[in-house]
């Protein structure tokens, strides 16, 4: 029996579903799933933004580094002196800034480890736990988001000196322990980051809430966690108003102390950028230290297996 013109055979050793598949239309454009590369305007819009982002700390470098005269002239420098160290030390001096960092680190430590504690413990609670008024606590706990802080100083001060607290780091420490933005943050990211499967799991082999918190809870915020300390630590330390306040001069955090700087009737400009930059340069170690270490948890964070 003889094949028509019409009839073709298969190709001998090539599938069906093969010849099939080569003219089906691809899903994906060409280019796909490769690192999109930035063109002349991101690079000019990065470089505006790192400039800007560094000329405040140059600037404080330059105007440390020179006499008040100098940088009070009606042409400032622009390149750094040779005074840095005799203005360092004039500022160190001054202010007392030894025991100032000292009391900085202890009221930045605690606070930013006690807000890690706090929030991510309620962030959970508010997060996976069914309880009574759960939304209700949760509203109120955003409300506090909107009181201006400058409200609470007159109740909290007079709080502060009833119980004897005045002019001592406690007084500044204890009122800051947890935050309402720290409690909603942690609340958002374990809605989305921690699944119900793994704490139902946990339960079912035994653990308490204890050791879900331990082995479940913590691992999986430490990105949120990361990023939250950064954030609080380098609020803290920032800190002026309250220190301000709540503290003496004999016991001050390092603004403060910083603010003793300005505070005379003719302050030196240049030994007051001093002190700046010492103010300064702890936060730019801890940038340099963890800086790696907050882009990776948020980038794992992120990332959804």
């Amino acid at each position: 029996m003889t094949m028509t013109s019409s009839t073709k055979a298969p190709e001998i050793g090539v599938p069906h579903t093969a010849h099939r598949a080569r003219v089906r239309p691809s899903r994906f454009k060409p280019g796909a799933g490769k690192q999109l590369q930035g063109g002349p305007f991101a690079y000019i819009a990065l470089a505006v933004v790192g400039i800007g982002s560094i000329l405040p700390l140059y600037w404080t470098l330059v105007a440390a580094s020179h006499t008040q005269d100098e940088v009070l002239a009606s042409t400032p420098p622009f390149l750094p002196g040779g005074r840095l160290v005799h203005n360092l030390d004039a500022a160190w001096n001054q202010a007392h800034l030894g025991k100032a960092i000292v009391n900085s680190v202890i009221v930045a430590g605690c606070i930013t480890a006690a807000t890690l504690f706090f929030c991510t413990l309620a962030g959970y609670a508010f997060s996976k736990m069914r309880f009574r008024g759960r939304s209700g606590l949760m509203a109120a706990v955003i409300a506090t988001l909107t009181i201006p802080p400058q409200l609470s100083v007159v109740p909290l001060f007079m709080m502060m000196s009833d119980i004897g607290w005045g002019g001592n780091l406690e007084s500044v420490i204890f009122p800051t322990l947890v935050s309402a933005f720290g409690v909603f943050f942690m609340r958002q990211y374990l809605s989305e980051a921690l699944p119900y499967e793994l704490i139902e799991a946990a339960k079912v082999d035994g653990a308490n809430n204890f050791r879900i918190v331990l082995s479940i809870v913590l691992p999986v915020a430490r990105p949120a966690m990361t990023v939250l300390g950064m954030l609080t630590f380098v609020q803290a330390w920032n800190d002026f108003f309250w220190p301000y306040l709540a503290l003496n001069q004999q016991n001050p955090t390092l603004q403060v102390a910083l603010g003793q700087l300005s505070a005379s009737y003719t302050p030196d400009q240049s030994i007051v950028m001093a002190g700046a930059l010492i103010s300064t340069l702890p936060l730019l170690v801890v940038f340099v230290i963890f800086g790696k270490q907050i882009v990776g948890g948020i980038m794992s964070g992120a990332v959804k297996g």
